[in-house]
């Protein structure tokens, strides 16, 4: 997880994007169109979870929160 956690997104999304083009074109042998799922779905919920969690930042930057002046 280490190594995910030095990937950006972006990056991420790439790669998720290129996993999703070599499924569908379904010249993968079974073994490696596995593979290539397992780590699809990792990097999936690993953009989701960052996602989530860039929507949270703005949600707090734009609720006023009384404390800080602008």
């Amino acid at each position: 997880m280490s190594s995910d956690k030095k990937q950006g997104f972006e990056a991420s999304l790439e790669r998720l994007e290129a996993l999703v083009g070599e499924l569908e074109r379904g010249e993968l042998p079974l073994e490696e169109a596995l593979a290539a799922y397992e780590e699809g779905m990792k990097l999936a919920r690993l953009c989701q979870k960052r996602l989530d969690s860039a929507e949270k930042r703005i949600e707090k930057i734009a609720t006023p929160s009384g404390d800080e002046e602008a």
